[in-house]
């Protein structure tokens, strides 16, 4: 005997499901017993809820061996679903190659959605997943003028200050202004300082930080009449203007590190 026929005669020892054993557990299931005798002399016209799935596809039901078959997939009882699950699962295939095997060969109402929860209850699978494809992120439109969008953002602790770096999206000009900490109430005060050289923005984007989220920051906004915008948590991707433009700032600082901290930001801004 070739040794691969041996090798599929042990696993068929093994197979959790035979005819025998599938033709006692369906006479042992409720449901699976009607469905047998509806499929044998015929469905009424109305049945219960439980029912439904069979009855809708009752005109390609077909019986051998006391064994109900879908087409020509083996129509499960409950009873017997735990040990066909963990048959299809081991190995940790994943959840689209599970579906499939499942597909060619077994039906019951619900299988997919008891697959799909079988690998996302397990901890390997969930420990090996793909992370999912990056979404393409959406360009925000250019400007028609100067100053009519800025993106907001703070540098720091660098240089043993915080820098809060303002960029005009319109012609990526950078206003940076050196400050001791970065609370909602500097933060206002350097804005208002800003607003009073470059004029009032239309619209304002910055991230999540504490003090462009108070509700001060939101009534001094509101009260000069500026749509604030913040970007999407633990994405900093999306204000990537005013992250590159922090970023500009750092490496360029560091470049003239041997000059004093106003000289470096009149050189630098």
């Amino acid at each position: 005997m070739e040794e691969e026929k041996i090798l599929a005669i042990d696993y068929l020892a093994t197979t959790p499901v035979t005819a025998k054993d599938k033709r006692l557990k369906a006479r042992r299931d409720p449901w699976m017993s009607r469905v047998l005798r509806y499929t044998l002399e015929g469905w009424p016209t109305t049945v219960d809820n439980e029912l439904l799935p069979y009855w809708r596809r009752h005109e390609e039901l077909s019986v051998r061996e006391v064994c109900v078959l879908w087409c020509d997939r083996v129509i499960i009882p409950r009873v017997e679903r735990p040990a066909i699950i963990a048959e299809l699962h081991f190995g940790h295939p994943g959840m689209t190659k599970m579906k499939a095997v499942a597909r060619s060969y077994l039906w019951w109402p619900g299988m997919d959605k008891n697959l799909e929860g079988t690998v996302r209850a397990c901890e390997r699978c969930q420990q090996r997943v793909k992370a999912p494809p990056r979404a393409l992120l959406h360009p925000q439109l250019l400007p028609k003028r100067l100053w009519s969008r800025i993106h907001v953002d703070y540098a720091g602790s660098f240089m043993g200050r915080m820098f809060l770096v303002t960029v005009d999206a319109f012609s990526k000009w950078l206003d940076v202004y050196a400050t001791q900490s970065a609370t909602t109430e500097v933060t206002s005060e350097k804005r208002k300082t800003s607003f009073a050289i470059h004029g009032i923005p239309e619209r304002l984007v910055s991230d999540n930080g504490t003090c462009f989220t108070s509700s001060e920051f939101r009534t001094f906004c509101e009260s000069q009449g500026i749509i604030h915008t913040k970007s999407t948590p633990y994405h900093p991707s999306s204000n990537r203007l005013a992250e590159r433009a922090v970023q500009t700032f750092k490496d360029g600082s560091r470049k003239l590190e041997t000059r004093s901290l106003n000289e470096t930001l009149q050189t630098f801004c």
